[in-house]
């Protein structure tokens, strides 16, 4: 039985993971998938599984899934990565809310549980790690700031039972090069917005992420890969510090 609802996904190389996005989707009435010039597999498999594909250079995490919300046919969209399964309670209780007629609310709210280093991550505030993924389009939109992006609707949101199922990293050294693009990103942002580096957020943001994710978050309860997890959000918030710094610093050189 398919359901009144597009799925809208963005995508860059991602034939290891959209096949089973899309497996887990087969009961949405319309997939609708924007590919930033995948070089591999990608835009085959999307359209092999009947998904309607749009090719659009990376406008920047906010704009290219507005991008995709736009080209969405159905009022009801649900919204995942590539690397995101929607796991067997989520379908049936997107299936309950449909079958008790038009939802309540304009937005409904999932749990995003995460697997990293050969584990489901519960703490380090990863979990529920919970946001709007599915909403009523003519009544939400894509905002925030890249790469974290969110979904506003008019109204409260309700929430979903069922965990989203996120695939989050290939390894060890795919976090690390997520973390330094992403830092890089969020480093632009802040100089574009007038933010000024600090030698005390330099010295002191670091170690209170370190704290944060490992212990007043939980992170130790994930045993090592928790302590990884940890470390690598202490480095991130370092290089998004310092790259701010270089930035800063190149501009007054020019």
């Amino acid at each position: 039985m398919k359901l009144p609802l597009s799925a809208a996904i963005i995508t860059l190389n991602e034939e290891a993971n959209l096949k089973d996005c899309l497996g887990s989707l087969d009961f949405c009435e319309e997939i609708v998938i924007v590919d930033s010039l995948s070089t591999d597999q990608t835009k085959q498999i999307a359209l092999a599984a009947g998904a309607k594909l749009i090719e659009q250079a990376f406008l920047g995490h906010v704009k290219q899934k507005q991008l995709a919300l736009d080209h969405c046919s159905q009022d009801w969209v649900l919204c995942l990565d590539a690397d995101e399964r929607v796991s067997p309670e989520l379908r049936a209780s997107i299936f309950s809310l449909f079958a008790e007629g038009e939802p309540k609310f304009w937005g409904y709210e999932v749990d995003r549980l995460s697997f990293h280093l050969g584990r489901w991550i519960r703490h380090g505030g990863w979990y529920p790690d919970r946001n709007i993924r599915l909403f009523h389009r003519p009544h939400g939109h894509w905002s925030g700031y890249d790469p974290h992006d969110r979904v506003e609707i008019q109204g409260p949101a309700g929430r979903l039972r069922g965990n989203l199922l996120h695939y989050v990293f290939k390894d060890l050294a795919h976090n690390v090069e997520t973390n330094n693009k992403y830092s890089s990103i969020m480093a632009q942002g802040l100089f574009e917005s007038g933010k000024k580096p600090s030698l005390w957020k330099i010295l002191l943001k670091p170690g209170g992420k370190f704290i944060e994710c490992y212990w007043i978050k939980l992170g130790f309860l994930d045993g090592l890969p928790g302590l990884i997890i940890a470390v690598g959000a202490a480095y991130s918030m370092f290089l998004k510090q310092v790259k701010l710094w270089e930035l800063s610093r190149q501009n007054e050189a020019n």
